[in-house]
């Protein structure tokens, strides 16, 4: 595709909507994998034009929504444990958990055809999610990072052991290329506008943030945070276009003082359907988008909601989340039959979990007895479960490769 690539330059205010954009569609023409990791809304269009009951209706829990392979990872306590969680909970709702295991079980399809591998290695990843994760239902536990074992985990194992090592410098090696109290201007941060600018300011003024940043291990709990530098974040692929501002703060006095980076993303209205707050024995689910975010990431991540917090931020909702050197995103396109089928059964696993702990134990049970519902003879993966990832494969790649040929000719 004949695009040139984003200037290593800084973008200015009025030019920002047009280079998002063009990163957006850049980013989803990268792979057929990408694609459906960058496209949710498609995902839950499918999902309105399918037959009523085709899908299992589960308790009314809070559910990711966008509970794809790279919203999945290593992710820091504020006390410095490690576990895998999910990442991403811009598309959190209190809904159906079937949606995220359909939308889980498609990335994992899609991440094994970017791997080359057999349609049969697909359906045993298929049956091999669906155990995993109702064993983990009926034992909701936190996922120790040392459950990722076995040659065909290799790597998971591998980004968990990178993970545990990681510090301040490498954080800000990766995200702000270098360990010096300053955000360069370029291909990623770009300088903000005077209005928010001072909004930034005005907003790190608050009781809220200077507590959010202060309960990591290791700080005071009465020291002051001061913001040294701020830009504009180009980061992300659905999200691409909405407000998101990396924060470096400084905390403590000058001859103590550490350095922390704030990542404040835009909150909106979710595409995943929520059910009715009518329906019984549901959790209330906040109006406010940043709320919303928020009170979803405690329910399924805890490790990850300890460390967010709703604000508004120019008149709009926004979740501000400090970034930890340990938090990172599995990436694992290429992967060998034996560690497709044990990334899906761990992958799965910590989806179940998440969902466990919001249940109690007959609920647990009833669930997963109603996921077992129309297992074939030749398949052990629920039939529901299969036709859904046959159709929305077939649907993604037309609709991939039609994204290609307009961006091509573009």
């Amino acid at each position: 595709m004949n695009k040139q690539k984003t200037q290593n330059l800084d973008v200015p205010y009025d030019q920002r909507a047009s280079v998002l954009d063009n990163e957006r569609r850049r980013k989803m023409a990268r792979s057929v994998h990408a694609y459906v990791r960058g496209n949710t809304i498609q995902f839950y269009e499918w999902l309105k034009h399918t037959r009523k009951g085709s899908l299992p209706q589960g308790p009314g829990i809070w559910i990711c929504g966008d509970c794809h392979v790279g919203n999945l990872g290593p992710v820091a306590s504020s006390k410095g444990q490690v576990e895998v969680e999910i990442r991403d909970l811009d598309q959190t709702v209190v809904g159906n958990p079937s949606h995220d295991l359909v939308r889980l079980a498609l990335s994992l399809a899609m991440s094994a055809r970017g791997s080359d591998l057999p349609g049969i290695t697909t359906a045993h990843m298929l049956e091999h999610m669906v155990e995993g994760y109702q064993a983990a239902l009926q034992h909701p536990i936190a996922t120790p990072s040392d459950d990722a074992k076995g040659d065909d985990l290799a790597p998971i194992q591998e980004v968990l052991k990178v993970a545990l090592r990681r510090r301040w410098k490498h954080l800000a090696q990766e995200r702000i290329e270098d360990v010096e109290p300053t955000i360069p201007l370029g291909k990623r941060f770009w300088k903000l506008s005077d209005a928010e600018r001072h909004g930034i300011d005005e907003l790190f003024s608050q009781e809220a943030p200077r507590r959010l940043i202060t309960q990591l291990k290791g700080r005071d709990d009465d020291a002051k945070v001061k913001v040294v530098d701020a830009a504009y974040w180009m980061k992300g692929c659905s999200s691409l276009g909405k407000l998101r501002f990396a924060v470096l703060a400084a905390v403590g006095k000058r001859s103590e003082r550490s350095y922390c980076l704030i990542d404040i993303k835009e909150a909106v209205q979710a595409a995943a359907p929520a059910l009715k707050p009518t329906t019984p024995k549901v959790p209330t689910m906040p109006k406010d988008f940043a709320a919303r975010v928020v009170c979803g990431a405690q329910a399924l991540s805890p490790y990850l909601g300890q460390r967010m917090m709703p604000a508004t931020l120019l008149r709009k909702p926004v979740v501000l989340r400090e970034l930890m050197p340990q938090d990172l995103k599995l990436e694992i396109d290429t992967l060998t039959c034996d560690q497709a089928v044990g990334a899906a059964r761990f992958l799965a696993a910590v989806l179940g979990k998440a969902h466990g702990r919001q249940m109690d134990a007959t609920t647990r049970r009833h669930w997963s007895k109603e996921l077992s519902r129309n297992r074939s003879k030749s398949l052990d993966a629920p039939g529901w479960l299969w036709q859904s990832v046959l159709e929305l494969v077939a649907d993604h790649e037309v609709a991939y490769l039609e994204h290609c040929r307009r961006y091509a000719t573009q």
